[in-house]
């Protein structure tokens, strides 16, 4: 898994790349958790992501309370096929808001 951090300004967007899952999930979630150090309001990109699993999960949901701890909030973006299906069957997607589009590019 790879991880690109871009300041949007008022938000810091992740582009995630990869599985996000018990051997990525903890790089996963500190990346999360040093964007909420710079800013109150983070989107994960998972454009790219290939596959997540509970760990992955978890990762998001501690980003979901740091989050609210912090009056900030954390989305995900281009959540696709496989990857959004668990979330919408586990209504993950009721605890994090599914975004289509964000509008910070790489360039």
């Amino acid at each position: 898994m790879n991880v690109i951090v871009l300041d949007c300004g008022n938000y810091i967007r992740l582009l995630v790349e990869g599985r996000v899952d018990t051997n990525t999930s903890a790089k996963f979630q500190q990346e999360v958790l040093s964007a909420f150090q710079r800013k109150r309001d983070v989107v994960a990109d998972f454009l790219n992501v290939s596959a997540i699993s509970g760990a992955g999960f978890r990762a998001l949901l501690i980003g979901q309370k740091t989050a609210v701890s912090k009056g900030g909030t954390f989305r995900l973006a281009n959540v696709f096929g496989l990857t959004k299906n668990v979330q919408e069957l586990s209504g993950f997607n009721r605890i994090l808001p599914l975004e289509q589009k964000v509008d910070c590019d790489l360039f």
